[in-house]
């Protein structure tokens, strides 16, 4: 090598060198630059929470009034009394105002039976009766000349209150005919003319029970007389559709509990029009039963298939939920083979015998509802080997279809087995049979005069025009209603052993009217009532959610009323409580609750104390919470009225309209004034009738007299102090419901417009809940703050509350809840200005980032509340998320190490999406001939059965509403990919240990690393998150969402749930035989006939039908 060779060596290893010691001093750069912007120091993050926390205090002290409301109630506790409430003796006392209300709703509708059996008795039949009545559909309705049209004259209505705002007449109740009932026939005519009686005691019913809602008669001829009269209106096709005899009150109170078997026919005989009609045979009956009632469906060809296989062999109870399974199931029959009827029959015969025998199912009726269009075999030895001679299983028959070959062998099976045979040939005649089977099974009950009266389950009233404003203005746990229903029987001798049902009358019973006998101000800011039936099933809780958001609508969940005590009180995991209950025992028993607000978002643990009892003569049970500490103490002030009455009229107070403080509901005259009027003219002396709450109205006056001095501290600061921007509302709450508000900002610069209005039903007293800022405050330490934020429809803004309390000897009750609403100007304004350091820092020997500023881009700062939602950041998007889901990475870092711990929470209420549909997804590729023939076969078959079908929507306290309403329509359709259904889920909530009151840490996140500094402010229930904002560690963690997760159910599990019988309480009578009954009354063929129009519709339906599913 030559000394130029060397030379060039030497430099390329020297370059080399040079090179990688550049890197090394790169990467060391870096690595130090790095290192600068990890440095966030602790003790200046403590100093802006610390700074931070006094200027907060401060503001929400001074524009809340909080220390001032504090000293008044000091000042007032010489003249106090506190007392632990006692809840048993409550308990008795609400129970007996709920006995008393529900016996008096039970003494008028005795009382209008006994009326319609009296005139009745005392009739003689007339064929040629001429008589006019007011028809509902017609009353003044006039012709082309102006003259009033037949059964259409005048009939004067009058918009009432009490009534839901309808148009009603008191002195006068009116006829619905259902379109399909000929309005003149002289059976109608004679019964209708009977039932004029009863219009009387409609009145004085009234008269004496003002709180009596709507009463109503429905005979068993179709027509239903309601009172007070009210003008009816079809449907958008014309239609009237509502027939009282297919409604559950009408149903319950015309037959005791039954144990149903369908079979159907699913041969090769019965494809077409016949399956059609026997799947819509089906429905009808499904529709019949109620919860408690059992049931199971059969379909049968050369073997027996249960419709549902995890129902094998055993009896479910026919509630909402069962009733619509079964229906979707029978949408996806398909015929084939050859008839095999007498294994079914068999099968069938097994269960009931088999349900009998073990007690299960309802122990009183049973019956077999055989659908099919022929039975060939001899059936004798079935039955002699499983009925003869008792008859204990009533078997019903119903040949499909026009061919009449087997309709000797299809009645014979059911006149020897005292049921009743008809014949369906088109779907007009479905209704109408299936109704019969329900006058045979109500024979027993109406020869021996058992005048047995029924509650009905929970249900919506859907009839109401203003359906839907009730959606939106009414708490949704108390949307519901219930009915009280008696049988109307025939008296006359000569027609005693036919058992002949005239009708039923009722009234209906707001649940919401029934747990206002449970006052709210007694229970606490935390307690509640609740009502649930001898099923188990609530009719009225604070927790149950009928209604789900569809789009932009409200509407009633498809198992809105058969939601088990179970699902909402979860933490019952041994179901005590609901045993006892269901058995209708009365006692006590304490539980320690995960509960949540702010619509789940945020756990609380709280320990309930639950007090139950049975109502008498009724099948519900009544339970009332108390929570353990403060929810169990109550305070009591006196005052005078005048001094009391003087604050009462403040312009800056109001009180609880959805509370009784007085009862406006006794006399009509009373009802046009809301609570507060009635309150403040009973106090006046200027309405000494009025029934009023003396302890309440006490209490109200005792809390308007100490929160009094509040209005004008508020006013000095409105007209003498400059006020900060961003400060808008003032508030207090008492236990009394009693409100005070101060309005700083005015209308037009005011953020949260909605807050404390009539429609912010979540800060409000409503009849089921205290305003939620009082709840939080009452959970926090007396006098310290609470902050959140909220986010009202993209409204955000921030809302700080605490409690005030007073105290006698040792203990100490809460009084109330006061604070503040502020807008995210303020709170940006004072925190920007705080959280950083000055210009002038000495930097000098802080290595990276200095001076530190919340606003720069260096950090990311974050108030953030104990529940994990954030109050404060640079992006105003992120105000009211949660911070797991913006910063997933701290988050999880945080609850790692303690500061936040996870509460786990499960909703049995909810609604998830169902990406599936139904029907079978089995049918391979179709061919374009047969898309063509199922959209025609589509399209004929719903305009057939729009003319034919006269049930296809009940409106007068139906469940159509709903959109698994039972009927061939519903039933028949798909349902659209991602509709919701009813689902469980889990989801998580979090808390902050208020006991670490700092962490900071590093995260690694690939080629950086995260600094955070989380720092508890002072005096407040949130802390202060400071972050690196320049090292991005998504891809390493995702967010920590509280999005709710569906429960999966394996196969077993869901079959096990779905056939599991949970404890219940059976009615207490059963009518299953009578010695005089003539069962030799069993049917003949349907007396329904078409119209041309309608049959040549049928007939050019049925090609169409014939095509055989593949």
């Amino acid at each position: 090598m030559n000394w130029e060779e060397l030379w060039q060596s030497r430099m390329e290893t020297s370059t080399l060198g040079m090179r990688n010691l550049l890197k090394i001093l790169v990467y060391f750069c870096l690595w130090i630059m790095t290192e600068a912007q990890m440095k966030i120091p602790p003790e200046t993050v403590q100093q802006w929470a610390s700074v931070f926390s006094v200027q907060l205090r401060d503001f929400t002290t001074k524009y809340s009034g909080s220390l001032l409301l504090q000293k008044k109630l000091k000042d007032v506790e010489s003249i106090i009394r506190i007392a632990e409430l006692d809840g048993g003796e409550l308990l008795r006392d609400y129970s007996e105002e709920i006995e008393r209300m529900l016996g008096s709703k039970m003494k008028s509708v005795k009382r209008l039976a006994e009326s319609a059996e009296d005139a009745d008795l005392y009739h003689e039949y007339n064929t040629s009766l001429q008589f006019d009545y007011y028809n509902s559909m017609l009353i003044n309705t006039v012709d082309e000349d102006g003259n009033y049209v037949e059964l259409g004259g005048e009939f004067p209505l009058e918009e009432n209150e009490h009534f839901n705002k309808l148009p009603v007449n008191t002195q006068q109740s009116n006829i619905q005919v259902p379109t399909n009932v000929y309005n003149k026939d002289p059976k109608l005519l004679n019964s209708i003319y009977n039932s004029e009686a009863i219009n009387d005691v409609f009145i004085s019913n009234f008269q004496r029970d003002p709180t009596l809602t709507w009463q109503y008669f429905g005979s068993s001829f179709g027509y239903f007389r309601i009172y007070p009269g009210i003008k009816w209106t079809s449907d958008s096709s014309g239609v009237v559709a509502f027939d009282c005899r297919n409604r559950n009150w009408y149903i319950q109170a015309a037959t005791s509990p039954k144990d149903i078997i369908i079979m159907v026919d699913i041969s090769g005989s019965m494809k077409g029009l016949k399956m059609t009609i026997a799947k819509h045979t089906i429905n009808t009956i499904l529709d019949t039963l109620g919860e408690n009632d059992f049931v199971n469906v059969i379909a049968y060809t050369d073997y027996v298939r249960y419709v549902e296989p995890c129902f094998r062999g055993t009896l479910v109870q026919a509630d909402l939920d069962n009733r619509e399974h079964f229906k979707l199931l029978v949408d996806e029959l398909h015929v084939k083979g050859e008839a095999k009827i007498k294994n079914a029959m068999k099968e069938s015969f097994k269960i009931l015998n088999e349900a009998r025998m073990n007690g299960q199912g309802s122990m009183c009726n049973q019956a077999i509802m055989l659908i099919t269009d022929g039975a060939m075999e001899d059936f004798e030895s079935v039955f002699e080997e499983f009925n003869w001679p008792e008859r204990r299983v009533r078997v019903f028959t119903y040949l499909i279809g026009r061919e009449m070959t087997f309709a000797q062998n299809t009645k014979w099976i059911a006149c020897n087995n005292k049921g009743y045979y008809t014949h369906i040939s088109t779907l007009a005649d479905v209704q109408e049979n299936v109704m019969e089977y329900l006058h045979v099974l109500s024979r027993p009950m109406v020869i021996n005069h058992d005048h047995d009266i029924i509650w009905t389950e929970a249900y919506m009233d859907t009839v109401l025009p203003n359906t839907k404003e009730l959606f939106n203005t009414k708490a949704q746990s108390l949307l519901l209603m219930t009915s009280v229903a008696m049988p109307v029987f025939s008296k006359k001798k000569e027609t005693l052993s036919h058992g002949i049902l005239l009708g039923v009358v009722g009234t209906d019973v707001p649940l919401m009217e029934v747990m206002k006998l449970a006052p709210r101000y007694k229970l606490g800011a935390h307690g509640y009532a609740f009502l649930l039936n001898n099923n188990g099933y609530i009719l009225a809780h604070p927790d149950l959610r009928p209604l789900f958001k569809d789009g932009k609508k409200l509407k009633p969940k498809p198992n809105y009323n058969s939601v088990d005590l179970s699902e909402v009180e979860w933490e019952d995991t041994d179901e005590m409580l609901r045993t006892a209950m269901v058995k209708g025992e009365t006692g006590t028993i304490t539980l320690n609750i995960r509960a949540s607000v702010d619509k789940g978002k945020r756990p609380l643990y709280l320990t309930n104390n639950y007090f139950y009892t049975d109502i008498a003569e009724t099948p519900f049970s009544f339970g009332m919470v108390l929570t353990k500490g403060h929810g169990s103490l109550m305070f009591t002030g006196s005052v005078s009225v005048e001094e009391g009455l003087h604050d009462l009229t403040s312009p800056d107070l109001s009180i609880a309209s959805e509370w009784t403080y007085c009862e406006t509901d006794i006399d009509p005259d009373h009802r046009k004034y809301s609570q507060y009027q009635a309150v403040i003219r009973y106090l006046q002396g200027k309405e000494p009738d009025l029934e009023c709450d003396e302890l309440l109205l006490q209490q109200t006056l005792f809390d308007a007299v100490v929160t009094a001095p509040l209005e004008a501290y508020w006013n000095n600061l409105m007209l003498n102090e400059r006020l900060e921007p961003g400060v808008e509302t003032a508030f207090l709450g008492t236990r009394s419901g009693l409100m005070r508000l101060m309005r700083y900002a005015g209308t037009e610069t005011r953020v949260a417009k909605r807050f404390l209005t009539p429609s912010d039903k979540d800060n409000l007293f409503t009849i089921d809940h205290f305003p939620l800022w009082y709840r939080l405050a009452v959970e926090n330490t007396p006098g310290r703050f609470y902050y959140y934020p909220v986010n009202d429809k993209g409204v955000k803004y921030v809302i700080a509350t605490t409690a005030v309390t007073v105290s006698s000897g040792d203990k100490t009750a809460m009084a109330g809840a006061i604070g503040v609403q502020m807008s995210l100007d303020w709170l940006e304004k004072r925190f920007w200005a705080i959280a950083k350091q000055p210009s002038d820092t000495d930097c000098s020997n802080v290595e990276g980032v200095c001076p530190l500023s919340c606003e720069g881009d260096d950090l990311n700062c974050f108030l953030v509340d104990n529940n994990g939602f954030i109050l404060l950041s640079k992006d105003r998007n992120d105000v009211g998320r949660f911070f797991g889901e913006v910063d997933g990475s701290i988050m999880a870092s945080l609850i790692k190490m303690g500061m936040f711990k996870k509460v786990s929470l499960f909703d049995y209420q909810a609604m998830c999406k169902n990406s599936h549909h139904h029907a079978s997804d089995a049918r391979p590729l179709l061919s374009p001939f047969y898309v063509i023939f199922a959209l025609m076969r589509w399209l004929f078959s719903n305009a057939v059965m729009f003319l034919l079908d006269f049930n296809f929507c009940g409106l007068w306290h139906s469940d159509y509403f709903v959109d698994a309403k039972a009927g061939y329509h519903t039933s028949h359709k798909q349902k659209k990919v991602d509709a919701l259904q009813p689902c469980d889920t889990a989801y998580p909530g979090f808390m902050y240990d208020s006991s670490i009151k700092e962490a900071n840490s590093l995260i690694k996140c690939g080629r950086c690393q995260k600094m955070f500094v989380v720092q508890q402010i002072p005096d407040s229930n949130l802390v202060l998150a400071v972050t690196q904002a320049t090292c991005d560690c998504s891809r390493q963690f995702g967010p920590i969402l509280l999005q709710p997760k569906e429960i999966k159910y394996n196969a077993t599990v869901k079959c096990n749930r779905m056939k599991s019988q949970k404890v219940r309480r059976r009615p207490e009578s059963c009518h299953a035989y009578h010695p005089k009954e003539d069962a030799k009354e069993c049917g003949g063929a349907s007396a329904i006939s078409l119209s041309l129009p309608l049959f040549s519709a049928s007939l050019l339906l049925s090609p169409v039908l014939l095509l055989r599913r593949t």
